[in-house]
């Protein structure tokens, strides 16, 4: 197996404390140092935008019960920079970098192009960074960036125009990245069919707006105008070492995981929650579609996020471990969801649970032996609701000195 470490920068109350600002920074680069001398292959930073503190006094509040801030990091690239300072070995990606918001898939490509090209004027730098790339989670980050209906139409098939602004948005910022000059004229078109939607009635309401938008009668094929329209170019700098940057989607639609690697070599991203059938399924599928540019498909193209409630304090039993391993896990999991929902879900808590690797580092070892596969790669969260940054750091330091061996020696490796 494959070890990387995520970092949520996540300034959420825990125990009735909230780090400051510069606390959150200062652990998070404490973390990733640790991550580097440990031998972690990639560091993945969550990137957000705009205050979630401030969204809860709006109209249409996304998570109304959450404290504190969903994250630190709205610029994954200078992060980037300041971490490549202070490590040696490990690698870094963005999870995940909203291409939607901030000025759209042209800045976010030329922003990349730029980054690549300084870091790799040392000739003698390997080290990639692994942009991961999606729509964004919350809406509010994109309404601030002008990503709303513009129409009636749109008003009605909103639920799927945002994975359809997502691809268009892709084409550009892959092109881009690839050294493409084109125009908007150049990117596929954005059709609505039945197909987008789920139901009938769904579909009809979509029709009937635009039969009041346009006039005529009912269609089965919609045009939905681009949402970036520009004249040809290209961005600069262009003679950046491509090699440095690897793309990976952030979308579970096999569609679009498709769709991107006829552009460019694009891996995928796996949440905790997925079911393993579809992981799978996800595997057999990119095989074949995965990008000749990047080599063979692996395993390892698809890391699998998964929490980390690990114990291995001195001093206590493995009984007495695995115990207090499964009540950090039921108070970090039961924070999550009070925040997210207002109120605590004990069956959400225990189905986060089950996708999650708690005990002591025998039991860990175990439970990865029997949940994950060999050749798999997984993104591993130490920092869950977690600001205690030595435990942090303990934890990394007691998964990769004693679980991983352990399972190394599991699987006869």
């Amino acid at each position: 197996m494959l070890y990387d470490v995520f970092f949520s920068i996540s300034q959420t109350p825990v125990d009735g404390h909230t780090p400051t600002e510069a606390t959150m920074y200062g652990n998070f680069l404490s973390q990733v140092q640790a991550a580097d001398e440990l031998g972690f292959g990639t560091g993945w930073i969550a990137e957000s935008h705009l205050s979630s503190e401030v969204q809860k006094g709006n109209k249409r509040p996304v998570i109304p019960h959450w404290k504190g801030e969903v994250g630190l990091n709205a610029d994954f690239l200078q992060l980037a920079h300041a971490t490549f300072a202070k490590t040696k070995r490990i690698e870094l990606g963005s999870a995940v970098m909203n291409i939607l918001c901030m000025g759209g898939p042209v800045a976010h490509a030329e922003r990349v192009s730029v980054f690549a090209a300084l870091h790799g004027l040392d000739p003698e730098e390997a080290r990639r960074i692994h942009v991961g790339f999606a729509a964004g989670r919350f809406q509010f980050m994109n309404e601030a960036s002008g990503i709303v209906p513009r129409d009636g139409v749109e008003q009605a098939a909103w639920p799927a125009m945002k994975g359809l602004i997502f691809r268009e948005a892709s084409e550009i910022f892959l092109r881009l990245l690839r050294g493409d000059t084109f125009g908007s004229d150049d990117v596929a078109g954005t059709w609505l069919t039945r197909a987008n939607f789920r139901s009938d009635e769904d579909w009809a309401r979509v029709q009937q707006a635009a039969v009041e938008r346009d006039g005529g009668s009912v269609q089965e094929r919609i045009e939905v105008e681009r949402r970036w329209a520009f004249e040809p170019l290209k961005i600069v700098p262009q003679q950046w070492r491509q090699e440095l940057v690897q793309t990976i989607v952030g979308s579970h639609e096999p569609a679009i995981q498709d769709f991107v690697n006829t552009i460019r070599p694009t891996q995928v991203f796996n949440l905790s929650i997925t079911q393993g059938d579809v992981i799978e399924a996800t595997h057999r599928r990119m095989a074949g579609s995965y990008h000749p540019d990047g080599g063979p498909w692996q395993r390892s193209h698809m890391p699998r996020t998964t929490f980390v409630f690990l114990n291995e304090r001195p001093g206590l039993s493995p009984a007495e471990r695995s115990r207090a391993a499964r009540e950090e896990a039921e108070a970090a999991l039961g924070a999550y969801w009070t925040a997210l929902q207002g109120t605590l879900d004990p069956r959400k808590v225990a189905k986060a649970a089950n996708n999650a690797l708690i005990g002591n580092a025998d039991e860990v070892a175990d439970q990865m032996v029997e949940g994950f596969h060999a050749d798999d790669r997984l993104m591993l969260w130490f920092d869950f609701f977690n600001h205690d940054n030595d435990r942090v750091i303990a934890n990394m330091e007691d998964f990769m000195n004693v679980v991983a061996p352990n399972v190394a020696a599991k699987l006869g490796r």
